[in-house]
């Protein structure tokens, strides 16, 4: 029985790996899955809503713009929430958690950006959050898997609603001539 339980621990530090990468193969508490793919319904709803009715894609798009920068500050908040119970927080670590708030916020505002600027920029964003989330120590062995799905998912919605807000710009240009 317990080289039955072993294997298990040992199948689950085994991961994925993309170069400088790895991915730990945890299990993912159902209550933080649950609620994380309940959160990527901002993502991916919104480009599906601007599919089907063409005329809200441009209020859909800043809806998923201004998610992503709330997404951002959350995650910043909780690399913050990590660090700060460490018997000495490194300051740091305290310093780069307050970053992803203000570069979202400053990419909402930022008036000189196409909106598909903005999304692509954004998802760039989540990207660099998840590369300093799998590479750092002290987080829970699940956290990178659930930051690699949620990311994907992520991802994937902001940059649907930036090729859908590009082609739209790119047919508005094209009557304009």
């Amino acid at each position: 029985m317990q080289d039955a339980a072993d294997a298990r621990d040992e199948t689950q530090d085994a991961g994925r790996s993309w170069g400088f990468i790895t991915v730990p193969a945890a299990r993912i508490p159902g209550s933080i899955l649950f609620y994380g793919l309940l959160g990527l319904v901002p993502f991916l709803a919104p480009p599906l809503l601007g599919l089907w009715v063409p005329a809200h894609a441009p209020f859909l798009a800043l809806v998923v713009l201004g998610y992503a920068a709330l997404i951002l500050s959350f995650l910043g908040g909780a690399r913050w929430g990590a660090e700060a119970q460490r018997p000495a927080p490194r300051f740091g670590v305290v310093t780069l958690s307050m970053l992803p708030t203000l570069a979202g916020l400053l990419l909402l505002l930022a008036p000189g950006l196409s909106r598909p600027a903005q999304l692509t920029a954004m998802a760039a964003l989540l990207i660099l959050h998840f590369a300093w989330d799998v590479r750092s120590s002290g987080l829970p062995p699940w956290y990178p898997r659930l930051r690699a799905l949620l990311t994907f998912g992520a991802v994937m919605g902001l940059m649907a609603m930036a090729a859908m807000m590009a082609k739209a710009a790119a047919l508005v240009d094209a009557t304009m001539v």
